[in-house]
């Protein structure tokens, strides 16, 4: 088998390709060929495809039925080097990394394109400066050159292929679609929000609702907005900071069920109702976009569709095609597990070794059984939940696993100090000055969030702060979450190779769960292909350790049925 090969898209429709050595450049000629997808399509023997970017060539060999196994994309590379460089934010094009190669000024990426609902969007990527083959190749070269001057070169390089690996997963996903039953959905908004009125007003059940809230306080006032609400309560004599579900329910007053019933609704009205409907799905499929690494911990994102919050109610609409199965699995006590293998502490990876529940296992031998307090004081360490109980949680934990709490305070303290803290295979935390933070919008994440633990939700903004602390605790998260999204990089590749024989097709990725589309007679091997992969998944990542990664597996018609 032929290793790898470059290939650089002609502007008209052709392609520059040559085969590559082992050292990267190239053994033999180039040729110019006229059509860039049968250029790949009758070399079905190329074990890895060196490109500028995975969302400029393979959307169109998906289109025309062309798989491929490996690449390498020369982009990602790119942002995962400037980053453990702690250039962090500068051009990542291969045009911007040619110019930096020559020392010329170097070009501006293009601007993100906003969402396109409905549409397969990677096709309509801007577009970006068409550069020759020899250029690539000489880009390419530098990067092999500049992964060997890494921290951990063999870690850098297997991230750098496990992001690569992610982004083919990435556009196969939005190739085909989650299953989406428009019916199924229209029928649980009516069931849930009543009739809709005429000119796009509010839906029956939330006029009611509204209704019940102004009632509640003698007055007219607009639940859908906070501010309202809050001068609400003031008036009643009642003094709250935000209109959040936690603060509200501890108040007492009558209108806090109506209100708190018309958030969780007006939520899905607003973000999976029928505009959204209209939007997001075509032909049965809703097709987000996802877009691997989207974040700066690795974690992935949507591009536009929200597909990363679906309520588990609006769950309902995603179902099987008939004769099909979902396979839904999520993976158990992620980070804590993590945290055992990148400390490498003793106790805590004999805990992490057993495929039984790690907070209960933790309760037992730390805090007499009370498995809340186990949970809250394991994901305090990981978040930075450092005061109050927190404290005297943490100081429980450090006796009995020293090893793993120093882990994260020492990430904590680097972070304090304005230094950069590294995921186990590279990935590189942001340095802490002219960034902005991330908006829960952008990391895929709720709006609102719990107030302890800290970031329950897995996400810790604050790399762009300037305060010392905020720092500290976006440093802490970073080494343990970002790990964990270095693993799942590699289970999602371990699963696409294994289900590669089969018709399943992975249609859904977030953080943790993956789910798999398959006929119902592959349900068993999918299944079991999960639990391979999380396996070889854990020992590429974090070499030989005791630590599993147990899965917990449901086969289901309705994926709202798998929870």
């Amino acid at each position: 088998m032929t290793d790898r090969w470059a290939l650089a898209p002609a502007e008209d429709g052709g392609a520059e390709i040559v085969p590559l050595g082992r050292d990267g450049l190239p053994a033999g000629p180039v040729l110019r060929e006229p059509d860039l997808v049968e250029a790949v399509r009758s070399r079905p023997d190329v074990a890895r495809w060196v490109w500028r970017s995975t969302a400029e060539v393979y959307p169109r060999l998906l289109a025309a039925g062309v798989r491929v196994e490996r690449c390498y994309d020369i982009e990602d590379a790119e942002t995962l080097l400037l980053g453990h460089e702690g250039r962090h934010g500068e051009p990542r094009s291969a045009a911007a990394a040619l110019a930096r190669l020559r020392g010329g000024p170097v070009p501006p990426d293009p601007p993100q394109r906003p969402a396109a609902p409905g549409a397969q969007s990677p096709l309509f990527e801007p577009p970006a400066a068409h550069l020759p083959l020899e250029d690539l190749l000489a880009v390419y070269a530098e990067q092999q050159r500049r992964h060997e001057r890494t921290e951990h070169p063999d870690r850098m390089r297997l991230l750098t292929a496990a992001e690569s690996a992610g982004m083919l997963v990435a556009a196969e996903m939005n190739r085909a679609g989650l299953p989406w039953r428009a019916d199924v959905h229209r029928a649980v908004l009516h069931e849930l929000l009543g009739e809709r009125y005429a000119g796009g007003g509010e839906p029956r059940r939330l006029a009611e609702l509204a209704d019940e809230v102004s009632a509640a306080f003698g007055h007219r006032v607009r639940p859908d907005l906070p501010a309202d609400v809050i001068k609400a309560f003031a008036r009643a004599g009642i003094t709250v900071r935000s209109t959040r579900r936690w603060e509200l329910e501890s108040v007492d007053h009558p209108a806090v069920k109506p209100l708190l019933e018309y958030k969780k609704l007006y939520r899905i009205w607003v973000a999976h109702g029928w505009s959204w409907l209209q939007d997001w799905v075509r032909e049965g499929r809703f097709r987000p976009e996802f877009l691997a690494g989207g974040t700066v911990t690795g974690r992935w994102v949507t591009h536009g569709g929200g597909a990363l919050q679906i309520p588990k109610v609006i769950r309902r609409a995603v179902v099987a095609d008939p004769g099909w199965r979902l396979v839904v699995a999520d993976a158990a006590q992620l980070e804590p597990r993590v945290l055992a293998a990148i400390s490498r502490d003793p106790a805590l990876m004999e805990v992490a070794s057993r495929e039984t529940d790690l907070y209960q296992t933790v309760s037992d031998r730390v805090f007499s059984g009370d498995r809340a307090r186990a949970k809250l004081a394991v994901l305090g360490a990981v978040y930075g939940q450092t005061s109050g109980d927190g404290l005297k949680n943490l100081a429980a934990l450090r006796r009995r696993f020293p090893q793993a709490v120093a882990y994260v305070d020492d990430a904590a303290r680097t972070g304090e100090e304005g230094g950069l803290v590294r995921t186990w295979l590279g990935r590189t935390c942001p340095p802490p000055a002219g960034r902005r933070e991330d908006t829960a919008e952008e990391a895929g994440l709720p709006q609102e969030t719990p107030a302890v633990p800290p970031a329950a939700d897995g996400w810790m903004p604050g790399y762009a702060s300037t305060d010392p602390r905020a720092r500290g605790r976006f440093a802490r998260n970073f080494v343990v979450q970002g790990s964990a999204a270095d693993w799942a990089l590699l289970l999602l590749a371990a699963l696409r190779r294994a289900c590669r024989d089969m018709a399943a097709e992975l249609v859904f990725f977030q953080h943790d769960e993956v789910i798999v589309h398959c006929p119902k007679e592959e349900a068993g091997r999918v299944v079991e292909a999960i639990g391979q992969a999380a396996e070889l998944a854990g020992r590429l990542t974090f070499g030989e350790t005791p630590v599993r990664f147990p899965f917990t597996t449901a086969v289901v018609e309705c994926y709202a049925d798998a929870k």
